[in-house]
């Protein structure tokens, strides 16, 4: 633990100042990623693909068409792989935007990505029951063997959101592989906003966007996780998700989040709530500027 206590510093924790310089990464004049100057000194390698200058990265403008950059990107993306600068490709392609994922530009690989500090997107499912009066609600508990905070608490369903893939079709698939929900049930999710966070992490800056949804299951529900990245289930009390979130560093970081959204959404942290006003401010953070 931390040592701390309260839903607020989780907001905190995923915005923390950031203190090191980044680099903007322009194409046609627009930042779509962030890059530290180590990274920006390796991309040098690549004059055909990155024009550097002292304040800014560009994609050179001969790269012209979504097609030519993402084939630029993954070419670079291998070669830096190769050198152990940046971890493997995955072969699950991000959108690389200056807005949502409407507004791509082009595609790069996720593992890349993290590196160049592109926006990411992903998809948290609250999986919750109603028992008379009482709210309660299935959380996971992740994989030891996970990357990625092992171990750690997690919501029902979440994952990343890749390219060519719509929200519906992957937030079913998500369903399907996380939890044993099938299509006919997780089409039944309510989508209920995002959440929005900025924060600095080993591998480079991450504005990540998370869309939220519910989904009220019956009392006779009973997950069943088929990918292997969710150990165990249980279900909780609302009330013990609350203290989980308030007093320990349970979940997995970007969990609190959600949670917390999920609690304001259906009243149980009410207006007279301390930190309110910070929280509902707090979950929804545009991407910021880094420093220079």
């Amino acid at each position: 633990m931390s040592g701390k206590t309260g839903y607020l510093r989780h907001i905190e924790a995923c915005n923390p100042k950031i203190a090191e310089p980044f680099l903007p990464w322009l194409i046609e004049g627009r930042i779509v990623g962030w890059v530290r100057p180590a990274l920006a000194e390796e991309l040098r390698r690549f004059p055909e693909v990155f024009r550097l200058f002292p304040e800014r990265i560009e994609l050179v403008g001969e790269l012209e068409g979504f097609d030519a950059r993402s084939r630029a990107l993954a070419e670079v993306g291998e070669q830096l792989a190769e050198l152990g600068v940046v971890t493997p490709p995955m072969g699950e392609l991000y959108p690389v935007t200056p807005g949502g994922r409407e507004e791509a530009l082009c595609v790069m690989d996720r593992a890349v990505a993290a590196w160049f500090g592109t926006r990411t997107f992903g998809q948290h499912l609250n999986g919750y029951v109603r028992k008379g009066k009482e709210v309660f609600m299935w959380v996971g508990r992740r994989a030891r063997d996970r990357l990625v905070y092992p171990g750690r608490l997690d919501q029902l369903v979440a994952g990343g959101l890749p390219w060519g893939v719509s929200l519906r079709e992957n937030l079913e698939k998500e369903c399907r592989e996380e939890a044993g929900i099938p299509p006919e049930l997780a089409r039944r999710a309510v989508a209920v906003g995002l959440v929005s966070y900025n924060r600095v992490a080993r591998r480079g800056y991450r504005p990540d966007l998370l869309y939220c949804y519910d989904l009220e299951l019956s009392a006779d529900f009973e997950p069943r996780n088929t990918d292997g990245e969710v150990e165990s289930f249980s279900l909780l009390p609302l009330e013990e998700v609350a203290r989980l979130v308030r007093e320990t560093d349970e979940f997995k970081l970007n969990c609190n989040l959600v949670v917390v959204d999920f609690l304001i959404r259906h009243g149980f942290l009410r207006p007279d709530e301390p930190e309110y006003l910070q929280l509902n401010l707090g979950l929804r953070r545009p991407p910021g500027r880094v420093p220079t």
